[in-house]
């Protein structure tokens, strides 16, 4: 698929892909004979994994980092690994200090409803 179908499909601007590219988070992307850029399948399921450490906050140089290892291939397997077991300790850690937040909200939402039910 193009690059206007790619970014139909998932969600992301031809210019955030394009900016990927530059940058290593996406790599070996294939060229058609007029040097278009032509994505397949695996390339929807690498931008969806990316997305998703992106939306849990995992630093964008990690993620360069971890798209680098990737291309390494199996060798590195064992520091991936290591660097989602790190970033999913930090997740855990924000969604543990998001739900005492919503806690302490939902306990002063309690305490509104019972000051005005009198």
């Amino acid at each position: 698929m193009n690059i206007g179908e790619f970014a139909t499909r998932s969600g992301v601007s031809a210019d955030t892909l394009r900016y990927y590219e530059k940058i290593g988070v996406l790599r070996t992307i294939a060229r058609n004979a007029s040097g278009h850029r032509v994505y397949d399948v695996r390339d929807l399921d690498w931008i969806a994994f990316v997305l998703r450490l992106k939306d849990t906050a995992m630093p964008l140089a990690d993620i360069r980092r971890y798209a680098e290892l990737r291309a390494q291939g199996d060798a590195t397997c064992d520091e991936r690994r290591q660097m989602l077991e790190a970033h999913a300790g930090h997740l855990q850690k924000k969604i543990q200090r998001d739900r005492d937040h919503l806690a302490a909200m939902q306990a002063k939402i309690a305490f509104y409803d019972r000051s005005h039910a009198s």
